[in-house]
């Protein structure tokens, strides 16, 4: 019986995952394209833009590694997730101190 549920959430994280994942490159893929637009046109917002659709890109990447901690085993798989989900909390970081940077320089 306990096989069989920790299957059932190895599963149901799996999905999860890959679902978070691809929300996370769709956000990425989509505000990349219209921040081209908006630069093309020349709209004033396309840098804030940007920032912030990758910075909810990245938090929705963050999410999937946290996901991923529930079903590793080993503590080297711990390490790399462990990392991953540093750097990725760096930049998001990075991106929000930007985003801050460049609204107090708008008003």
């Amino acid at each position: 019986m306990i096989e069989l549920l920790d299957s059932v959430l190895e599963y149901v994280v799996s999905i999860g995952i890959l679902l978070f994942e691809y929300i996370g490159v769709s956000v990425i893929i989509v505000t990349c394209l219209v921040s081209f637009y908006k630069y093309v046109t020349r709209k004033p917002d396309t840098r804030i833009y940007l920032a912030k659709g990758l910075a909810m890109g990245l938090e929705f990447k963050l999410g999937s590694e946290i996901l991923r901690t529930v079903i590793v085993r080993e503590w080297h798989e711990i390490a790399i997730v462990a990392g991953i989900i540093v750097l990725r909390a760096a930049l998001t970081f990075l991106i929000h101190w930007e985003i801050k940077e460049e609204e107090k320089g708008e008003i």
